[in-house]
């Protein structure tokens, strides 16, 4: 898309219209084409210095549009070139701030830094800026090669740090799990004791009134006994017949003697 626009030779000629007519010359109107499409413009090789005194080439992209094809005509002689000057500016302002390792960590933040410096300076020239990105950035043969180190070393390092990080977690989980199997096994221990000691109580008390029970039955019957000792003669028939049952069984019987016998007789 064209939009129309009076360059500053449009406003002189403008200015000597009057003069001119009374000679009878016909008013000169210049028309000056503007894109007013987006567009891109590419800042290569720019060798600038960092905070720390490191030389870098840095290649910039910038996308563009004019808005005020009149203030880019007027304002300034060549908006493109003001651009092109305002940008590769607004980097080397950028780069003095930081140092190599900002820049190589955080390249965003130079691509913010650089918008936001020249954005406002466009616009005052009808140019407004989209975007202002690193494309590229190079150093120098030597510092190429030790920063290759340093980036080496560096994720060796972070290795290094995720590794002894994953090793510490496993011990911490291998320590709580033995830490908790211990407890389950002390409290099923425990348990166990308690379960026993219940039981033992138990069996103890059943014993013991069983023991009662059969001292207070025993001392029912030798009351019985004593009472009627014909209780006590049963008793003891009862208890031959039942050995009688067993084919080896062994009784022993005490019969009295011959003089007892004689004794006996003489009474």
């Amino acid at each position: 898309m064209f939009l129309r626009a009076f360059s500053a030779r449009v406003a002189t000629a403008s200015k000597l219209r009057l003069g001119q007519r009374f000679f009878g010359r016909p008013e000169v109107i210049e028309v000056v084409l503007v894109d007013m499409r987006s567009r891109e413009l590419i800042i290569k090789g720019q060798e600038i210095l960092t905070a720390d005194k490191v030389a870098l080439r840095v290649s910039i992209v910038v996308q563009f549009a004019v808005i005020d094809p009149k203030a880019a005509v007027h304002a300034v002689e060549s908006y493109q070139d003001r651009l092109y000057s305002d940008v590769q500016l607004a980097a080397r302002r950028a780069l003095a701030r930081m140092t190599l390792e900002e820049i190589l960590t955080n390249r965003n933040r130079l691509s913010s830094e650089i918008l936001e410096d020249v954005k406002e300076i466009a616009a005052g020239y009808g140019v407004n800026i989209g975007r202002a990105d690193v494309r590229d950035l190079s150093f120098p043969g030597n510092v190429q090669e030790v920063m290759n180190r340093v980036l080496a070393a560096e994720r060796q390092s972070q290795a290094q740090l995720v590794e002894a990080r994953t090793k510490a977690e496993v011990q911490r989980i291998e320590a709580e799990s033995k830490a908790e199997a211990a407890r389950l096994q002390a409290a099923s221990t425990a348990e166990a004791i308690r379960h026993e000691a219940t039981a033992r109580a138990t069996a103890t008390e059943t014993a013991v009134a069983a023991e009662t029970l059969a001292l207070e039955r025993r001392r029912t019957n030798a009351a019985a006994y004593t009472e009627h000792p014909a209780l006590l003669r049963l008793e003891e028939l009862a208890t031959l017949r039942q050995l009688a049952t067993n084919a080896n069984a062994r009784l022993y019987l005490s019969l009295p003697s011959d003089s007892g016998r004689a004794e006996d007789k003489k009474e």
